[in-house]
């Protein structure tokens, strides 16, 4: 129980060092990349963006893991929607990480299309995930909403790369959405460490 208790704290801890070097990438980079209109994974092209930006996304990708296997241990389905949704999660991390995105205005490349659509994946499946969870398992208002804000800025994310929703300007917010979209994901799992490590409390 201890160790199952453990997992909690850490995946909290890999979440917050996870944000050092992002942190430190959009201070070191102002006036060079634009918080508004590039997205994040144009760090990659800032001095040592490549290994702190991959450091970012494999801490959270591990401190995910932890939280998916205390999720796990304490009665999450192993093989429902939640727990695929959470792996997916998780693997997209690793995968956008190995696979670096391309610099704007070139061509397409392998990796470019992987990390994209490895980044699709991301930002569909944990929505989705904290939205099952906070219905069925860990009934949370702040997790639920948290998780319907996320999906909704996802949608807005992903509209914005057609200008389906902005016409002629959305592009032009991509890195805004992308942002916000981030916040909101690092705060639905934060909400569920909180939820879970309450309810080993009780």
């Amino acid at each position: 129980m201890k160790r199952r208790a453990a997992r909690v704290p850490l995946a909290i801890a890999a979440f917050v060092l996870s944000l050092f070097p992002v942190v430190y990438l959009h201070v070191v980079s102002v006036g060079r990349i634009s918080p508004v209109s590039d997205v994040v994974s144009d760090y990659i092209f800032v001095d040592n963006g490549t290994g702190l930006l991959a450091f970012t996304a494999l801490t959270l990708a591990a401190g995910s893991v932890a939280l998916l296997a205390h999720l796990v241990a304490n009665g999450l389905p192993k093989r429902g929607p939640a727990t695929v949704l959470l792996g997916l999660w998780s693997a997209g991390l690793a995968v956008a990480a190995v696979f670096p995105t391309d610099p704007t205005g070139v061509p397409t490349s392998f990796s470019g299309a992987v990390h994209r659509y490895a980044g699709a994946v991301m930002f569909t499946s944990l929505p989705l995930a904290g939205w099952l969870i906070s219905r069925r398992f860990v009934r949370d208002t702040a997790v639920r909403r948290i998780s319907l804000a996320a999906g909704v800025t996802a949608l807005l994310f992903m509209l914005s790369h057609t200008s389906v929703l902005f016409p002629g300007h959305g592009a032009v917010l991509l890195g805004l959405f992308e942002r916000i979209l981030f916040a909101l994901l690092y705060g639905l799992l934060f909400a569920l460490a909180v939820a879970m490590r309450r309810e080993v409390a009780s």
